[in-house]
């Protein structure tokens, strides 16, 4: 099951090298091509929330980005070090993307500033298999999605490569 980290420092502009990343990745690992525009979507989601949760709280360290790829699926973590705790994340130890609706108190209107947490919604939207966890020293946001196939040069792995016959 091989792994891809990648690290950057908090900023926004690193956002968009980690959907990057993640999309090249989530392809060769056999992710349906219908797919990518999700995985795009929700890491990119998932790492603009860490980005601010590290400025708000430890701006030096690094935001963490986990992709691997084995067993039928691609799952891709976005870790963040953010020791201060909001109160979605504390009411969000463990949630799944069924239960980010009701976590966050539905939102029906939307008529000033986006409700802290949004993000979590959008992510529980574009992704069937995502878990959120968090702890004292911050937080993990596991998503996954099925590999319906097997990459083009690719039989297992991100860089395993396949020769021609």
């Amino acid at each position: 099951m091989p792994t891809v980290e990648l690290r950057f420092t908090a900023l926004p502009a690193h956002v968009r090298t980690a959907r990057l990343v993640a999309v090249s990745l989530a392809r060769r690992a056999g992710v349906d091509e219908e797919v990518l525009d999700e995985v795009r979507l929700a890491v990119g989601e998932a790492a603009t929330r860490a980005v601010g949760r590290h400025q708000e709280t430890c701006p030096d360290e690094p935001v963490l980005v986990r992709l691997t790829d084995g067993e039928g699926q691609f799952v891709a973590e976005v870790v963040d070090r953010a020791v201060n705790q909001s109160a979605v994340d504390a009411a969000l130890p463990a949630t799944s993307a069924a239960d980010l609706p009701d976590a966050l108190g539905g939102l029906d209107a939307l008529d000033g500033e986006l409700p802290a947490g949004i993000d979590l919604a959008v992510i529980g939207g574009l992704v069937d298999d995502v878990s959120v966890e968090s702890g004292p020293d911050g937080s993990v946001v596991r998503m996954v999605w099925p590999v319906t196939e097997s990459a083009p040069n690719t039989p297992s792995g991100f860089g395993a490569r396949g020769t021609s016959a």
